[in-house]
């Protein structure tokens, strides 16, 4: 018997290195390989899951967008459209008989076995982001309009005499021109109503020249229908001077009067002076629930739990005293309690809360969960969940937190051949006695025996933090697969560790941050003797970029650096850069009222103390850190003689989107690190 049991264990053991020697490092082309799930629905009887899956091809440099479909307890899990072109944004009509998508920027609809495809909506300036009525007599959609016209006709007049038009040249009057990666034109997103009865529909902000959904800081909850159909809800910034303004509001329209929508004006509900995003009615029709920053031109304040009773007009603050920062929201099916999902140091969890008794319950902790669902029934939530060695997938887990199950598996046989090291964590001490977390992956076939190079990774934001996901750009998996220890820590301004620890960052770029990072930096090396202290590299892209600058200027610890859309000159960053509420609040006002700030912790500054070698990358068409901040700080390193490469992107935005682009980025990043290794 002892025989029969070592044969036994040999053979376990053999199989185990077999199975450890079949599987490999992963690479540029398994990222782009990787399946990606959005637009998670359920049907009105809770029996089907759709979806939108993204295929991505390396050879076309292109994507395609399919909808999937599968039974809520994850079973029979399909392609249910599978177009030439993308399909998109499904939803379940409320009878539960069809299935709405986008295709070609209008919206069809299907019967639920996949016949009698038919085309919705015909409407020249296009149609996203459709909400039903409850009762299913019509939908909410935007589209982006003229102002000053009243129909499509002069929509598409309009289109035709700029395009027939031999000027190149546009005139501004007003900030805000261009926004992210787009240049803003004369259009505006507006909001309208679709009958279905009679394929007509209304555009309820006609004539305004403000955007719903507002071009920054809202969500995908950023207007709805209240439960009877004869209301709305959504969100739009009407202040003068947008490019300063986080002052989204919330507003009401009863649609029986939206024939004279022009003549009547929307009643406002929400009062912060900060940003008020995602309203929503509680099913039995009492309330709107939404999330409110206080602090005007802050864009990452607390989101507070806000309440407006539609009976006696008023609102409360629900969660005045919770230090968490609410993410997106849904309400439970009896109108007592919110599930919502919120940073919670590397995760993303999901909590309950109690709106009488202020009860706030977590239901999931770990992982990054996103994209709640409730069941029809109420007692089951449908969400997606990522994890540093598995990308989004559908699980689902009973409202009490128990029973979490993973339904789809999307990507299991890729995963299958790919060896991973789940991630660590580790605290230091910061500035001030802070205490800091840091995420710690290994490379694959890590042998604690060994000694190897780090990788130093800082994230933007700054308001932000890194997360136990699988990210398609930062991927730190990726990092880790070339034979490093990938260090990624959460320094003052990260999210997910109460909101004084976030707010610590502003006016403070250089500061406090800096010495959290240093010290999660020497914790690390000093601590984990895997960890090759002659070899350490550290990369970073927006403030991440920035505070690569800053290191480039303060300390000579890295062999080389990674800027990637980095901020380096603070002055000319607030005179190019299009949210200019961003500078003013993290700076202090503008440059001409806080000077010294501004040149303080600019990293262009200390130029004179350029030594390590620093990979600058720029997307041409970044709006939000425009390019000429990657050409100063390339400028300043040739001119100090600094060893330096320049990968300039000019169809990229603040990301690197396209696939080949991506396989570029990622092996001139490689390459860079190992020019600098120290044998």
């Amino acid at each position: 018997m002892k025989i029969s049991r070592l044969i036994l264990f040999s053979i376990i053991l053999f199989l185990a290195q077999l199975s450890a020697q079949s599987k490999r490092a992963i690479t540029v082309d398994d990222l782009w390989s990787m399946k990606r799930i959005g637009n998670l629905q359920i049907s009105p009887d809770g029996k089907l899951l759709a979806f939108t899956v993204t295929s991505y091809d390396m050879v076309n440099n292109s994507g395609q967008s399919d909808i999937w479909t599968m039974n809520s307890d994850g079973s029979n899990e399909k392609v249910f459209i599978d177009d030439e072109v993308s399909v998109t944004a499904p939803k379940f009509s409320p009878d539960g008989k069809s299935l709405f998508y986008s295709k070609g920027g209008q919206i069809w609809k299907c019967n639920l076995d996949g016949t009698k495809h038919s085309q919705v909506t015909d409407i020249y300036t296009g149609v996203s982001g459709l909400v039903f009525d409850n009762s299913g007599y019509g939908f909410l959609f935007t589209s982006e309009v003229y102002p000053d016209c009243s129909d499509q006709r002069c929509n598409k007049q309009k289109d035709k005499e700029s395009e027939a038009s031999k000027l190149d040249a546009m005139i501004f009057t007003e900030l805000l021109y261009r926004h992210w990666d787009s240049w803003r034109g004369d259009k505006r997103s507006h909001l309208f109503f679709y009958n279905l009865e009679n394929n007509d529909y209304t555009d309820l902000t006609l004539y305004s020249k403000f955007d719903v959904p507002t071009f920054a800081l809202g969500s995908g909850n950023d207007y709805s229908f209240s439960p009877d159909g004869r209301e709305i809800a959504f969100v739009m910034n009407n202040d003068n001077f947008l490019a300063t303004s986080t002052n989204n509001d919330i507003f009401i329209l009863n649609l029986e009067e939206a024939d004279k929508v022009a003549a009547t004006p929307f009643k406002k509900i929400s009062l912060s002076l900060g940003s008020d995003t995602q309203p929503v009615y509680s099913p039995d029709g009492k309330y709107i629930a939404y999330t409110s920053m206080e602090c005007a031109g802050f864009e990452a304040d607390k989101q507070r739990l806000v309440l407006y009773d539609r009976n006696t007009k008023e609102t409360k603050v629900l969660t005045k005293d919770l230090d968490i920062s609410f993410g997106q929201i849904v309400w439970s099916k009896d109108s007592k309690s919110i599930y919502y999902t919120a940073a919670n140091e590397i995760y993303n969890s999901i909590y309950n809360f109690n709106i009488a008794s202020g009860e706030n319950n977590l239901i999931v902790k770990e992982r990054v969960n996103s994209s709640l669902v409730l069941s029809p029934d109420g007692n089951k939530l449908y969400f997606l969940q990522q994890r540093t060695t598995q990308p989004n997938e559908i699980f689902s887990v009973n409202t009490d937190g128990s029973n979490l199950k993973q339904l789809s598996s999307l990507n299991a046989e890729l995963l299958s051949q790919i060896e991973f090291n789940e991630p660590e964590t580790f605290w230091s001490i910061g500035a001030e006695g802070a205490k800091v977390q840091s995420l710690l992956i290994k490379p694959p076939f890590f042998d604690p025996a060994k000694k190897y190079p780090m990788i130093f990774l800082i994230h933007g934001g700054p308001q932000g933090h890194w997360t136990d996901d699988f990210h398609y750009r930062w991927n730190q998996q990726m990092f880790a697969s070339q034979g490093y220890i990938v260090v990624a820590p959460n320094p003052r301004g990260s999210t997910g560790y109460g909101q004084k620890f976030t707010d610590e960052i502003t006016q403070d770029w250089g500061g406090k941050v800096y010495t959290d990072l240093m010290n999660s930096y020497d914790h690390a090396i000093e601590s984990f003797n895997f960890i090759d202290k002659q070899n350490t590299f550290a990369a970073g892209a927006s403030y991440g970029g920035y505070m690569i600058a800053w290191i480039a200027g303060h300390t000579d610890k890295f062999n080389a650096l990674v800027c990637h859309d980095g901020v380096y000159d603070l002055t000319s960053m607030y005179g190019s850069t299009e949210e200019v509420w961003f500078p003013e609040w993290e700076f202090g006002g503008a440059p001409w009222e806080n000077p010294e700030h501004y040149k303080y912790f600019s990293p262009s500054t200390y130029a004179a103390n350029f030594k390590t070698p620093v990979l600058v990358i720029q997307g041409g068409k970044d709006f939000r850190v425009p390019e000429t901040q990657a050409f100063q700080f390339f400028t300043a390193l040739q001119k100090m003689n600094v060893e330096s490469k320049f990968l300039y992107f000019p169809n990229e935005n603040h990301f690197v989107l396209k696939p080949q682009n991506a396989k570029l980025w990622w092996n001139t990043v490689y390459d860079w690190f190992n020019n600098y290794m120290r044998n």
